[in-house]
């Protein structure tokens, strides 16, 4: 092989191994689809499922959103100075979170903390021989471990991303009565009045994507584990870079869907 003809080797490599991971997810995910609809189901792991990504990921999307929120106002009322605009504050605030930050911080917070997770469970059994001593009980290890986590993912992060967005935009009307100017009565009421319904939705919509996509992202790298500690540490590193860049190429793809003129 020439030196000319070594970085296009080098890319079609790279190609070929891009689609052949695509195509590894997207059988992965379908075989995952297939038995929700199917018994048995598990619901205790189903539960505790909720329970790990539901409930213990509140306080990270809570503070996440919090802050955000408040840095949000600041910077619209900054940018809204210089033509006169500091009114908008209250509704590009409420729009931004729930259309877009509220979304995608609360999608990538979990995926952080819910992809990584799930794939180091995962890839532990698997290194411990726990999957073949459930396959061996004649357990379906996909509808025992694979099955809860991503049904669970999909109905939590939508209550996660509506909360996350609550207090975004309190964290917002916090800002803008205290350090802004804003009169109380009047933010909430902007707020109420600019907001529409497939702004909200539409965020929901999202989140429930964004966590099919963490626990789908986080199963599949546990079961494609290797051996050993360094074989686990890279399954979890891949759940999390893997479930953060589909998070943010899904925004954009349901972002022009829903939006696009």
């Amino acid at each position: 092989m020439s030196r000319w003809t070594a970085p296009l080797a080098a890319l079609g490599r790279a190609t070929l191994g891009a689609l052949g991971a695509t195509g590894r997810v997207t059988l992965f995910a379908g075989e995952t689809l297939s038995h929700l609809v199917r018994p048995p189901f598990y619901f205790n792991e189903f539960w505790r499922a909720c329970l790990n990504i539901g409930w213990l990921s509140l306080p990270v999307v809570g503070l996440t959103a919090l802050f955000t929120g408040a840095a949000l106002a600041l910077q619209i009322y900054a940018g809204g100075a210089r033509f006169s605009a500091e009114q908008v504050v209250p509704s590009i605030t409420a729009i931004g979170m729930v259309r877009e930050l509220g979304p995608v911080l609360g999608g990538l917070m979990v995926a952080a903390r819910v992809a990584s997770s799930i794939a180091a469970e995962i890839g532990t059994m698997k290194v411990t021989e726990q999957i073949d001593a459930l396959t061996t009980l004649s357990t379906n290890a996909m509808k025992y471990l694979t099955v809860p986590r991503v049904l669970a993912a999909t109905l939590c992060v939508p209550l996660l991303v509506g909360v996350g967005d609550i207090i975004g935009i309190m964290g917002g009307w916090a800002v803008g009565t205290t350090r802004l100017g804003f009169n109380s009565t009047t933010y909430l009421k902007n707020t109420w009045d600019f907001l529409q319904f497939w702004d909200v939705g539409s965020g929901l919509v999202k989140g429930a994507a964004f966590g099919f996509i963490v626990a789908l992202m986080g199963c599949y790298h546990g079961m494609q584990s290797g051996r050993g500690a360094q074989g686990v540490g890279h399954a979890t590193k891949s759940a999390v870079v893997a479930a953060s860049v589909a998070i943010l190429a899904a925004n954009y793809l349901l972002t022009e869907a829903f939006f696009s003129a």
